[in-house]
């Protein structure tokens, strides 16, 4: 039943997302709600540092968290591998113009969480003992009046709790840590029970001790990450105009670098940058809805300051230290993503990078697993009511340790909304299938014939009728029907193989 959830699921992410139409209606409305709220990513910023330092903090309002805890929830979700990887993959794909367009996309992100978040306090549901629940799904049923189309927003999130939220997070605390110790993967089952016990005893305790694990990682990893970025820029000071010359030319100047490259860096700045903030996704509002305030405003202006702080800040620092280091220009064709920024980091401190990567990565995925296990839990409640939310939590936390330990193609296909499958044919038969997430797609022209070519950093499966292959990072053409694997490759000699007399990889 999972699988084809899973699966439909897949194929309707892949759909919306494959498509620019997706991107440019996010873009579009966070453009529109800027013009119409006056930029109010300018205007409201110095009182929503205020709100955050708790100047305007009320203990008899109503809510469970303060504004702070409330912001360091979102962001627990919203500070991950992609500001890690995403960044270095925008980059790697999209040149150093797309941290430009990333930055153009986390400003007018503002404007959109501002709105999505006072909306979710707007029409938030506070019971009689003082718990919250709120998120778009009570916008929609309060606000629109949709309530099929609220209980599919939390249908879809339930589902993605459990991939994108918990169990390729799962993974990435493993490949973080990774970075410190090369063994690590080999003991996956003891770190996902590990991690099991520490998620469970975070998350039973409900979104007030959720906001307290989040509000003390956050900060911390914030801090760390962000102070290893500037020695590196410290210590390259003289290349750093130059770097900032580098991303605006490529950013804006077709003659300087050609219109097709300046078209990849816009796709692949604005692309990541939603990825990156989640500004229009719908997640953080769910987080911001717990704040203690009666004032909606209020929360929407704590939370625009998400997009700020994961993409002007976190991001730009993984961003500029690519550039400034040249490790997007000196590196080999398979060093793509976080192994990218590590190599940019390592440049300059040595072993000391690789390990604040592994650190930022396990730190970044560990908090990202406890924040989405509330917006799990808020959507169970939504669509079976309170009876569901505790045996949720606990099938969540075991959830973990098969995350961790498992590399489930279902893991794949929950998680990644832009999931991808290939189906490659011989003589009218499947010959071999590809399942890749995180995989991006466009089309060409060779010889002036149309062909698909899809690429990723990403974690690969190929299904043959004799041998499943694993790596990560494949490109693939459909002009000769050739996939490249970059690194990580594994083959698995299935058991109805008895006579090979070979495969062609």
């Amino acid at each position: 039943m999972i699988d084809q959830l899973t699966e439909i699921t897949g194929q309707i992410a892949g759909l919306l997302w494959g498509s620019p139409l997706t991107l440019l209606i996010l873009l579009g409305t966070g453009v529109y709600l800027t013009i119409r709220l006056r930029f109010v990513q300018v205007a409201g910023f110095r009182h929503s540092a205020q709100l955050i330092s708790g100047k305007y903090d009320h203990p008899d309002d109503s809510g469970e968290v303060s504004h702070f805890q409330a912001l360091s929830t979102a962001l627990s979700a919203t500070i991950g591998t992609g500001n890690i990887a995403g960044v270095a993959t925008a980059i790697s794909l999209g040149g150093p113009g797309a941290l430009f367009w990333m930055w153009i996309t986390a400003f007018i992100g503002m404007a959109t969480k501002f709105t999505e978040c006072s909306l979710s306090l707007k029409f938030r549901e506070v019971d009689e003992n003082g718990n919250t629940a709120g998120g778009p799904m009570y916008t929609l049923l309060h606000g629109l009046k949709l309530k099929k189309t609220a209980m599919a927003f939390a249908f879809f999130a339930l589902i993605a709790s459990f991939g994108i939220g918990n169990m390729v997070q799962a993974n990435s605390v493993v490949d973080g840590l990774s970075y410190l110790h090369p063994d690590a993967k080999n003991y996956s089952w003891i770190i996902g029970l590990v991690m099991a016990v520490m998620v469970g005893l975070v998350i039973l305790g409900g979104v007030k001790r959720i906001a307290k694990v989040a509000s003390t990682i956050v900060p911390f990893m914030a801090l760390l990450y962000i102070s290893a970025a500037m020695i590196v820029l410290f210590n390259n000071m003289e290349a750093l105009p130059s770097a900032l010359n580098t991303i605006f030319t490529h950013a804006l100047n077709p003659w300087s670098v050609g219109g097709a490259a300046v078209g990849e860096a816009i796709r692949w700045g604005v692309a990541r940058g939603l990825f990156s903030n989640e500004a229009g996704l719908g997640s953080a509002p769910i987080a911001h809805a717990a704040a203690k305030t009666n004032e909606p405003v209020r929360e929407g202006l704590v939370a625009m300051m998400g997009p700020f702080i994961d993409t002007l800040v976190i991001c730009s620092m993984t961003g500029l230290v690519i550039i400034v280091t040249g490790s997007y220009i000196d590196r080999a064709e398979d060093v793509v993503g976080a192994a990218l920024t590590a190599a940019a980091f390592s440049s300059e401190l040595g072993d000391g990078g690789a390990a604040v990567v592994g650190i930022g990565l396990t730190l970044f995925a560990f908090s990202t697993i406890i924040a989405w296990s509330y917006y799990g839990d808020r959507s169970a409640k939504f669509l079976f009511g309170d009876g569901a939310v505790m045996p949720y939590r606990v099938v969540y936390t075991l959830a973990v340790v098969v995350g961790a330990a498992v590399p489930l193609q279902l893991v794949w296909n929950i998680a990644d909304i832009t999931n991808l499958r290939i189906d490659v044919y011989e003589e009218g038969e499947i010959f071999m299938t590809l399942f890749a997430p995180q995989c991006f797609t466009k089309k060409g022209e060779v010889d002036g014939k149309t062909v698909l070519i899809a690429y990723s950093d990403g974690d690969v499966l190929l299904d043959m009728e004799q041998v499943t292959i694993t790596g990560k990072g494949f490109r693939f053409t459909s002009e000769n029907n050739r996939f490249e694997l970059f690194h990580e490759s594994k083959v698995l000699v299935k058991e109805s193989a008895r006579d090979m007399k070979g495969v062609e990889l």
